[in-house]
């Protein structure tokens, strides 16, 4: 064997191969010690010292929070892993994957030796996170009720649970961090697909201070390719498309498990003509084009008309008042610190593309984004999450008004 160039001699004596084997094994020993205090410290300059820090897992059960273990595990760290219990109640009859997620969390704790605990966070969710989305498409907006589970669940609520043990509170989110003149800053995955930067844009700078990215410098791929070469029991399974913590629960059932149907009519903008009705205007959202369930089409949702629950499309392509360049946001959130914002990208969906932009501040304290293209489906309550030029580190988000 060698190793960096050195060669052992085995052919003498017993004794010289005896200590051809002890010389082996230390500069084997030595070499891997060297390669994870590499990889340590590269992982290191991006987040913080994780020595003798107490490292708190939340383990969903799928293939991204089950090799965070893993990676967290290879730096010789043994973390306490934490399984968030939302689901409905018992008497719900909906199709939850909790059970299976809990089955499969339990298995990858055991298997890398760590303890796993639950934590219910059933109320809390239900209160918090169901109420501000509800309330925000009864009133005609869009919400997105991951980011503020981030900022009111994952960071929030558990951590007055159980995280406050805790330095660090490890997750499978593709982003990353970087201390930057002794502070530390959000920034973007590699991936531009996987980025989940925009679902982090509304957490609290302390919530920040104690995240950890483990699997936020790889490419999605990369996750896939290691779960399976570490015969990790979720390493096929698929990724969840339905809100977060609920698995497979569909966001219109969601919707309308709280709020039920409120049928109205559906017009084309440009006539007034009827083309046939909706369910409630809550389970649509401006610039849609899939799932209207009108013939004749393509059809795009342009417009909202709450107060008589009329829901206006165009046939085609939208017409240009359905495109802004121009629009305000309110109620920005800094993530690290108030910094000044005024050449930026940003996007006001998840999606892998970023848009130039110019910003200014009001006297009210409100922001007025001027992109530098036109955008289609710029809705009232959707957040825009504000990046640096390079789209590289992200400042924070506020809310789009009307």
């Amino acid at each position: 064997m060698q190793f960096g160039g050195n060669r052992v001699c085995e052919s003498c004596h017993p004794f010289g191969v005896l200590m051809a084997a002890k010389i082996t094994f230390l500069l084997y020993f030595e070499w891997v010690h060297r390669r994870n205090s590499e990889k340590m410290r590269k992982f290191a300059t991006m987040n913080e010292n994780l020595t003798d820090k107490r490292i708190a897992v939340l383990l969903s059960g799928g293939v991204d929070s089950s090799v965070v273990v893993y990676e967290l595990a290879q730096y010789g760290l043994h973390p306490d892993c934490f399984y968030i219990k939302i689901g409905p109640d018992e008497n719900e009859a909906w199709d939850c994957s909790s059970e299976e997620d809990l089955e499969m969390a339990t298995i990858v704790a055991r298997r890398f030796g760590c303890r796993l605990e639950v934590v219910d966070c059933h109320r809390e969710y239900w209160d918090e996170v169901t109420r501000y989305t509800m309330d925000k498409v009864r009133a005609g907006f869009t919400p997105n009720p991951d980011v503020m589970c981030n900022r009111l669940i994952k960071f929030g609520a558990f951590d007055e649970k159980a995280g406050h043990r805790y330095d660090l509170i490890a997750t499978g989110h593709y982003a990353q961090t970087e201390i930057i003149a002794g502070k530390k800053w959000l920034t973007t995955s590699p991936d531009p697909v996987k980025d989940q930067t925009d679902f982090l844009a509304q957490i609290y700078g302390w919530q920040l201070k104690k995240a950890l990215f483990p699997i936020g410098h790889y490419m999605k791929d990369d996750v896939r390719r290691i779960a399976e070469r570490e015969h990790l029991i979720n390493a096929k399974r698929k990724d969840s498309q339905g809100i977060c913590f609920l698995g497979k629960v569909n966001y219109n059932d969601y919707i309308r498990r709280y709020l039920g149907e409120s049928p109205g009519d559906v017009l084309e903008l440009e006539t007034g003509r009827k083309i046939g009705r909706h369910k409630g205007l809550w389970f649509h959202t401006i610039g849609q084009r899939h799932g209207l369930g009108f013939g004749g089409g393509p059809w795009y949702a342009v417009k909202k008309d709450i107060a008589q629950n009329i829901l206006y499309v165009s046939k085609g392509y939208e017409p240009l008042t359905a495109y802004k360049k121009d629009f305000k946001i309110r109620d920005f959130h800094f993530l690290t610190e108030p910094v000044e914002i005024v050449n930026v990208t940003f996007k006001i969906r998840h999606t892998p593309e970023f848009h130039s932009a110019r910003m200014e501040q009001t006297a009210a304290g409100e922001y007025l984004v001027h992109s530098s293209e036109l955008l289609q489906g710029v809705a009232p309550g959707q957040f825009c999450v504000v990046y640096d030029e390079q789209h590289h580190r992200c400042f924070g988000s506020g809310e789009i008004a009307e």
